[in-house]
């Protein structure tokens, strides 16, 4: 039987600030510093390798906003019979948090790489050039290979991720399963309960801390994608295909301990989609990666 000795009680206001209409979340917080951490390593990491921080930045821009739009469609799709059917008008409140990591960097990779393929076409050129040559005369730019720079990306988007499950530890946003473990968490904060019940959940049951199961796994796969293959793996995009494998193979699992929506075969949206990227990601290490014992000069 659980006790209140053995679990962990979390009593802190989800609300950072909450000026009238206006609300800004510990989750929304901390997604700002993940970013803002992320595109500095990224700046300066892709520096060092000879890609001028400009171009890193005009990317991130777009990138980021491929995120956005694909972390919010995830998630409402994910919580739309338990929250957003109810109230469609919170679809658009994105400073309140909600955002699905899956589908953050699937629309972030999209938006990157779509716009580093198009970027330099001369027909986007001339045409932005004819029709917007107020907003300033479009040149080509030295743009990097995707695969470059996604293998930059990689180690900054473990640590980024980890930085903004901090904001999902203190909101209590992600419901997971009951359990008696000494680690579980209990939300004891009104405005957590409230959210709870709003989607139908008892706010003083004991849970998996499934978010700090997955921080941990960023960790795992940082260290062996920083300390074994960071620099032994070509060609370019096989470190960003490792990332995306070992992150998918944790969540795949974690999940088990969520209580999100089943769609198919009692796997959630985010299992289907992460063991289709690990059944790709496996594909492409296995077809084209390999292996140097010494760290390789880019």
């Amino acid at each position: 039987m659980t006790t209140i000795l053995n679990i962990i009680r979390i009593n802190i206001d989800p609300d950072l600030i909450d000026a009238g209409s206006f609300t800004i979340t510990w989750h929304g917080f901390f997604t700002l510093i993940a970013v803002l951490v992320g595109l500095i390593l990224v700046t300066v990491w892709a520096k060092r390798r000879g890609i001028v921080p400009d171009t890193v930045h005009s990317i991130a821009v777009i990138g980021i906003f491929g995120a956005i739009i694909g972390a919010r469609i995830f998630h409402v799709l994910d919580f739309w019979d338990r929250i957003y059917q109810h109230d469609p008008i919170r679809i658009f409140y994105v400073w309140q948090g909600g955002i699905g990591i899956i589908g953050a960097i699937t629309g972030g990779f999209i938006f990157s790489a779509g716009y580093m393929l198009i970027r330099n076409r001369d027909t986007l050129i001339n045409s932005w050039n004819k029709i917007f040559p107020w907003l300033g005369r479009l040149e080509k730019i030295d743009m990097p290979s995707i695969g470059k720079l996604a293998d930059i990306t990689a180690p900054a988007l473990l640590i980024s991720q980890t930085l903004g499950r901090i904001g999902d530890v203190i909101n209590g946003e992600h419901f997971a399963k009951a359990t008696e473990l000494a680690w579980a968490f209990v939300y004891r904060h009104p405005q957590t309960e409230e959210l709870y019940r709003y989607a139908g959940r008892y706010a003083e049951t004991p849970t998996h801390p499934a978010v700090a199961y997955e921080m941990i796994w960023n960790m795992v796969a940082l260290s062996i994608l920083w300390f074994i293959f960071r620099d032994r793996l070509k060609p370019n995009g096989m470190l960003f295909a490792l990332y995306a494998t070992l992150y998918s193979f944790g969540r795949f699992f974690i999940s088990f301990a969520r209580e999100d929506r089943i769609y198919i075969a009692g796997l959630d949206a985010a299992q289907i989609i992460t063991l289709t990227i690990m059944v790709i990601g496996i594909t492409l290490l296995i077809s084209k990666a390999s292996w140097s014992p010494k760290r390789i000069s880019r």
